[in-house]
């Protein structure tokens, strides 16, 4: 009689990953032709007969986000949710920053349940510091689509808002109300927005001085503010709204008024931010549009057409508030 396993067994003995196995037995598209040879020989030469395995999983996508605490990634969330409710898909939401589990251990975990699609937020392959091996494993077997994160070496379509596009246009009004000590306050440089968004500042003339790299948080604005005000700016240009918010915080606490004596620009355009004390002026990601894209081009891949490998950079929007005014 016939041995009985689980995808998982067949995918040890086959040297491949479950959702590997469980495309060849379905008769899906995006296997390659020695692989699905490779795995219906395993299965007859150890003469496996299959556990009954629900496909309730099949059809679902998976977000990965790194932590909904930022109302940034929890608006990403909320969209993609809509358009795949929209498209008929579940979501299964999965958050893996600090104290949660890991993006690696969501990866194994999300493939032995047979997930159709991953889309990644802002994941690992923001992080320079962090292998991008999984996901070059993975993308073989999934389909993935990646949003504010790049790396050539994966097989994927990429969505990023433009940090470069940000920056310009944030230095360009700031300069409009006759600021020249701009600053920079940002997050960790490990991460690519922050690279990003260096680099152009960079290239618009401004010296390293002027940058203040922290981490992206209400303190972590505060502190770089503390450090571009000491140094005579009057004006910040912050990489999240939560850093913005510390940058004025920090202005207070000196006694200066914003935006009296110091202007401060925000990113992401978070919700409340048109209702915090001034009302914050920030860069706006084109969310509605990114999020459109990203799962229309993995739908297309779940269907079994082909990812177009290439970043799609989407331009942002200046929301000018009162956070912002002419420099005296």
């Amino acid at each position: 009689m016939p041995s009985r396993a689980r995808l998982a067994d067949l995918a040890t003995a086959a040297g491949v990953s479950t959702a590997t196995v469980s495309r060849v037995l379905n008769g899906k598209p995006g296997v390659a032709k020695t692989t699905r040879a490779q795995v219906i020989s395993t299965i007859e030469a150890l003469g496996y007969q299959l556990e009954d395995e629900t496909p309730a999983h099949e059809g679902f996508v998976a977000v990965i986000l790194p932590e909904l605490a930022n109302p940034s990634f929890a608006a990403f969330a909320t969209e993609l949710s809509l358009q795949l409710s929209a498209a008929d898909r579940h979501m299964i939401l999965c958050t893996s920053g600090p104290g949660a589990t890991s993006e690696v251990s969501y990866l194994d975990a999300l493939l032995s349940v047979n997930v159709a699609g991953i889309i990644s937020v802002s994941g690992t392959l923001a992080d320079s510091l962090a292998s991008p091996e999984h996901y070059r494993r993975v993308a073989g077997d999934v389909p993935a689509v990646f949003i504010n994160g790049y790396d050539e070496t994966v097989p994927g379509a990429f969505f990023s808002s433009s940090d470069a596009g940000a920056v310009a246009m944030s230095v360009a009004h700031l300069r409009s109300f006759g600021h020249e000590r701009i600053g920079l306050a940002v997050g960790q440089e490990r991460y690519l927005p922050t690279q990003r968004k260096v680099a152009a500042f960079r290239a618009l003339g401004f010296p390293r001085t002027s940058i203040a790299s922290t981490i992206f948080s209400v303190e972590g604005g505060q502190a770089a503010a503390a450090r571009l005000y000491e140094s005579g700016h009057t004006a910040i240009i912050c990489g999240s709204d939560v850093m913005a918010l510390g940058a004025i915080r920090e202005a207070r606490a000196r006694g200066l008024d914003v935006p009296g004596d110091i202007s401060v620009v925000g990113y992401d355009d978070s919700a409340l931010m048109a209702f915090t004390s001034p009302a914050l002026t920030t860069v706006r990601q084109p969310l509605p549009a990114m999020c459109q894209a990203a799962v229309s081009a993995l739908l297309a891949a779940m269907r079994g057409l082909p990812l177009e490998h290439t970043e799609m950079m989407f331009h942002p929007d200046l929301i000018i508030r009162q956070s912002t005014g002419p420099h005296t």
